[in-house]
């Protein structure tokens, strides 16, 4: 988004980290694709890095690496298996299991938590900031970016890093954010009919906005396709609560600070925009047609 701010870019930008948003957008809207941000979804980021960055590091040979990913989506299952996510010379990520998938294999193995013990993610690439953890609400993606934008942009602490313009389960979301005399006008569509919405606008070229985020599922990812069933909204409501728990209870809640996200950049990927993270972490996208 920065770049495309100062260097004139395709606006408004729109985010790509919901598989199922991405098919709906090549499918419904295949003319409006220079709109969408080129960047990959956590997941396939993850995978490609994993089998080039972390491979290296590990001294493992990246062909032997059968990459696990573990998503509240099904349609993670269709972005794994796009033709283009190989930039690591292999299948990025090579097999995805839902939430609910995982769960059923737990009860038909009986079972496990009394044996666990509490422990740390692994290293490398298992720190993780407030920042991430947020990626699953509605409105997350967005907030996780301007906390990093300002900064960034204005060079100044932010005081208080909550953006709750951008929470909530209310259709579509909008708020301002002031970077040093730069107004930037963000929305989130919570769901496939708020993005229709919001496209048609787009389509038209009346819309506002600099920045949109979509996700398909209403609530976001905790909601999604793959997630064990809610009973009911309140339900819903308490795990996007605990979201924002867990953010708020995190030491760092900022992803620029991410001490391994540093560590990856300053012995691999050198900067970003660069060309090997062009190449890793970033995509395009194709018209498909109805």
């Amino acid at each position: 988004m920065l770049k495309r701010l100062k260097e004139g870019g395709t606006l408004p930008m729109l985010t790509s980290c919901s598989p199922g948003w991405i098919n709906f957008c090549e499918t419904f809207y295949p003319d409006q694709l220079d709109h969408l941000s080129t960047c990959k979804s956590p997941q396939q980021m993850f995978g490609s890095l994993v089998k080039t960055y972390w491979a290296q590091k590990m001294g493992v040979d990246p062909s032997k690496i059968y990459s696990v990913s573990i998503m509240p989506c099904t349609a993670k299952k269709f972005e794994a298996a796009r033709p283009e996510m190989n930039s690591s010379g292999y299948r990025d990520v090579d097999l995805v299991l839902t939430t609910r998938e995982v769960g059923k294999l737990f009860r038909i193995g009986g079972p496990i938590w009394d044996k666990m013990e509490p422990s740390q993610f692994d290293s490398l690439m298992g720190a993780y900031t407030g920042a991430a953890v947020i990626f699953g609400a509605s409105g997350g993606v967005m907030e996780a970016a301007l906390r990093t934008v300002y900064e960034v942009v204005t060079g100044k602490t932010l005081a208080d890093v909550n953006f709750t313009g951008v929470r909530g389960f209310e259709s579509i979301k909008e708020a301002s954010v002031d970077l040093d005399g730069t107004v930037v006008k963000v929305a989130v569509a919570n769901s496939l009919g708020a993005a229709r919405k919001i496209m048609d606008e787009v389509k038209a070229g009346t819309s506002p906005y600099h920045f949109i985020e979509v996700m398909c599922c209403p609530g976001g990812c905790i909601g999604g396709g793959g997630q064990t069933i809610p009973s009911t909204i309140a339900k819903k409501v308490e795990r996007i609560h605990a979201i924002y728990d867990e953010d708020a209870g995190l030491p760092l809640r900022k992803s620029h600070e991410n001490p391994e996200v540093k560590a990856l950049y300053d012995d691999f990927l050198h900067e970003p925009l660069g060309h090997k993270s062009h190449e890793l972490l970033h995509t395009h996208y194709h018209p498909t047609g109805k």
